[in-house]
């Protein structure tokens, strides 16, 4: 397989890691999360992109989709899983593939946060592994990639 390339897209919030509900998100900072994962898969060509805006996340879905480059994309939407029909109908509109990740198991927690919006046209979804969802969606996306 050619080296793979993947988007880490990171939604409203992930950049308060470390410091916002510890107890819930863990004490990594994104930037670690971020390094830790370039360290555990040396072989693939990590972009990171975080943003506080809806709309920037839509536009770097299709800028993944009009001009190629990636493999993947590993998508914590944060707060936008619950309730954003924009950013589902984003994914559902490129054919790069998308897996959802979240840090927390989402079905464990409040109420509104049981749902996601975007699961249903994900190509997988990773929740409840603190900073290891992140590495266990690149390991399902590799998995994807390399079967027939």
């Amino acid at each position: 397989m050619d080296t793979l390339s993947i988007l880490v897209m990171n939604g409203p919030n992930l950049s308060r890691l470390g410091k916002r509900e510890p107890e819930v998100y863990g004490r990594r900072s994104l930037d670690d999360i971020n390094r830790g994962l370039a360290e555990a898969f040396p072989g693939v060509a990590f972009d990171f992109f975080q943003s506080e805006e809806e709309g920037e996340l839509l536009e770097k879905l299709f800028h993944c989709e009009d001009h190629g480059g990636y493999s993947g994309v590993i998508l914590n939407a944060g707060a936008l899983t619950h309730y954003s029909i924009a950013l589902r109908d984003a994914i559902s509109a490129v054919s790069v593939p998308v897996i959802e990740v979240h840090l927390s198991n989402i079905y464990a927690r409040e109420e509104f946060r049981r749902k996601s919006v975007i699961s249903e046209v994900c190509s997988g979804v990773v929740s409840g592994f603190g900073a290891n969802s992140y590495h266990l969606g690149v390991r399902g996306l590799m998995g994807m990639l390399e079967s027939p």
